[in-house]
């Protein structure tokens, strides 16, 4: 790999294929470098951990109701001690949304993938097909050096 690298071939096959999972080392750094290109090619990226999604259609896409820890505290009346219900905004939508008129698109990039189930790797594969401002980097794994494929041929391989 070389020591500077415009990320050209990178940001062509994330716009070719809109779902790309990444390899990345696993000492870290090269994926920045990525981001930074994105950046500089007008796309707003939005970094985010795959650890937590829960249903990722509706967290990405949808009005979803989350119950952030009780921490002891009683709801009011003599149900269970488990909280209230916030619903939040979909994610995809509100940052597209509030994406700059020059801007190329929303790029998600979404670490720990390897934790997702093929179901949520194939709608994540589907969601620039759904919204065409959207794109989505998966990292899948880790590798000597920093690797990318289309999502849907990370699929067929797992």
């Amino acid at each position: 790999m070389a020591l500077i690298t415009t990320g050209n071939a990178f940001i062509r096959d994330l716009e070719k294929f809109g779902a790309l999972g990444v390899y990345v080392p696993l000492e870290g750094g090269f994926e920045g470098r990525y981001q930074r290109r994105l950046r500089a090619a007008g796309y707003t990226t939005l970094h985010m951990t795959a650890r937590g999604l829960g249903d990722v259609a509706a967290y990405l896409t949808g009005v979803h109701g989350v119950r952030p820890p009780h921490l002891g505290k009683k709801s009011t009346g003599s149900g269970a001690a488990v909280g209230y219900v916030y619903y939040l905004p979909p994610i995809v939508s509100s940052h597209v949304e509030q994406l700059p008129p020059k801007s190329q698109g929303l790029v998600l990039w979404i670490i720990e993938g390897h934790i997702l189930s093929n179901q949520e790797l194939e709608y994540l594969a589907s969601l620039p097909s759904l919204e065409p401002r959207v794109k989505v980097v998966i990292e899948r794994g880790g590798d000597r050096a920093f690797r990318w494929t289309s999502l849907e041929k990370t699929l067929l391989a797992s």
